[in-house]
């Protein structure tokens, strides 16, 4: 089992230059952790994509298909007060944004403070960064 950040799914619902590297790290351990808010996030990139004009009609469609699917068979961390405090925390420790500040709480209450334990899969810098500091190792970056 993997966590993973909503940066490294949303290649596996659109093709981009990250695609192949994802479909890699998922075809050894295909067991998904991500936060209650990831589906909204790759939701949002997905749009973004259309309203860019990098993926069309065609492509959104199959996206979200592809995202309902890979969510069916995830697990979710719940929202809650531990999660919270956590994101709280890891926002005062490091330079994060909230959503990745959530990323990186659930990540750690999926390891159960044991970050070791669990691999993040990641394609954000920042997020990728503060992760390793917590003492997870970081896949998806190169």
């Amino acid at each position: 089992m993997k966590f993973w950040d909503a940066s490294a799914i949303v290649p596996l619902l659109a093709g981009q230059t990250q695609t192949a590297a994802m479909q890699e790290i998922i075809a050894g351990d295909s067991a998904i952790t991500v936060w209650w808010g990831t589906f909204i996030e790759c939701a949002s990139a997905i749009s973004r994509l259309s309203r860019d004009g990098d993926l069309d009609e065609a492509g959104v469609t199959a996206a979200f298909a592809r995202l309902e699917a890979l969510s069916m068979a995830w697990t979710e961390v719940e929202t809650g007060s531990s999660l919270r405090a956590t994101a709280v925390r890891m926002l005062r420790v490091h330079p994060l944004r909230a959503g990745d500040a959530l990323q990186l709480a659930s990540a750690f209450v999926a390891a159960r403070g044991e970050t070791g334990a669990l691999d993040l899969v990641a394609l954000d810098d920042r997020l990728a960064a503060a992760a390793r500091k917590e003492g997870f190792r970081v896949l998806g970056l190169t």
